[in-house]
């Protein structure tokens, strides 16, 4: 893997595609700067060696023009407090007014460009484009885990304009060598935790994962497809009725490899998708009619904990009920605790996926399980065995 170590800084403007994709208030105030953080070793390290980096990002999903709502301006007083040093800022991230501030750059500053996606040749893989954000730099390297599965203009074509001169940050070289021993050298028992709404979106995970995993944790909404599939009653239970197949051919697939799936024994149910709905505790196939499954119960706490307590790599993705409501986040922040207890015990542990990370932030167990993926949906692609166009672009190069 040539990383950002083994390319000559000294002297050089270095083209970074950052994720600087982060949420902001009202105030335009950030409101969580994890990509931002995710990313300054990588801006430090040019810096440190005498390089000048010009940072490209985008945010939000603008609609090939420029719009105020999606501008990166209010990083650059962020980012410059977090460097200690300058960060200036190009009004657009090609053009001749912006060439003109890239070649003025002295040693100690670092230049951010507007967003790239006020430019629908970004998103498009437009050579023409990639070929203008190429000429701003000497070297170019890619730390953008999150859009590592998009073909667009500064992820992946930009990096044939620099043969030789080009190599991924550490954020990228960090998520691809905690993936990896996920994929390649799983420590046993290996405890796949896959939540979320839709078995549809988990598919091709699962059915990779199946080479590898001795056990299948499942949960939240996806859990009532394969309950109604076992002929289970569902009440009014998240389903979709159109993968009853697939979840029961998951099932046989698993059984055949000799993967123990646990699916919920007892769920949280309410007869509102409120949380202050009248809930009780019933078992998962006997949810009854106008009711439907919010969380995990008690029993399937129980359960799960024991199997994740007693796992040495384990894999979350998906919370195991609607934990953003406080009544029905116990089984979610219950799963979340079991993993950092199995962590302290020499387990390795990787969490992705947005609503995942968000849970772990939310109890504040970041530092207590052994990585967090910065990147939901390449995540997901890297673990489906797909090969990520940003990072065949560099390996390839």
């Amino acid at each position: 893997m040539k990383t950002i170590n083994d390319l000559g800084l000294n002297g050089k403007k270095v083209l970074i595609r950052v994720d600087f994709n982060v949420p902001l208030n009202q105030q335009k105030e950030i409101t969580d700067d994890t990509r931002i953080q995710g990313a300054l070793p990588t801006i430090k390290k040019v810096l440190d060696s005498g390089g000048i980096p010009i940072l490209m990002s985008h945010l939000g999903r603008p609609k090939g023009t420029y719009d105020e709502k999606y501008t990166l301006k209010p990083i650059v007083s962020h980012l410059s407090r977090l460097l200690g040093s300058e960060v200036l800022f190009a009004k657009d991230c090609i053009g001749t007014e912006t060439r003109i501030m890239a070649n003025g750059l002295q040693p100690g500053q670092t230049l951010l460009l507007e967003n790239l996606r006020f430019h629908e040749e970004e998103t498009r893989g437009d050579e023409a484009f990639s070929k203008q954000l190429a000429a701003l730099a000497d070297l170019y390297v890619n730390d953008a885990f999150g859009t590592a599965h998009r073909a667009h203009a500064s992820t992946t074509i930009v990096a044939k304009f620099f043969p030789g001169k080009s190599a991924f940050g550490y954020l990228i070289e960090k998520e691809l060598q905690n993936m990896d021993k996920i994929l390649l050298e799983p420590k046993k028992p290996f405890t796949a935790i896959m939540g979320g709404a839709k078995v549809s979106d988990k598919i091709m995970i699962i059915e990779n994962l199946l080479e590898r995993i001795d056990n299948l944790i499942i949960g939240g909404g996806m859990t009532y497809t394969f309950i109604k599939a076992l002929d289970g009653q569902i009440g009014n239970s998240l389903c979709e009725e159109d993968k009853l197949d697939l979840a029961l051919d998951i099932l046989e697939k698993a059984k055949a490899k000799n993967v123990q799936v646990y699916l919920p024994s007892d769920n949280v149910v309410a007869n509102a998708f409120d949380n202050d709905a009248e809930t009780r505790i019933t078992a998962s196939n006997e949810v009854p009619e106008g009711w439907m499954g919010l969380d995990i119960g008690p029993e399937t706490i129980s359960t799960y904990s024991e199997v994740i307590r007693s796992s040495n790599t384990i894999l979350w993705n998906g919370p195991m009920g609607v934990f953003e409501m406080i009544h029905f986040q116990k089984g979610t922040k219950s799963i979340a605790l079991a993993i950092a207890e199995a962590t302290s015990k020499g387990a390795f542990s990787l969490i992705g996926g947005g609503d995942s990370v968000a849970a772990i932030n939310k109890y504040q167990l970041k530092d207590q399980v052994s990585y967090v993926s910065t990147g939901g949906g390449a995540m997901l692609e890297y673990m489906e065995g797909k090969e990520l166009p940003g990072i065949k672009a560099i390996r390839n190069e």
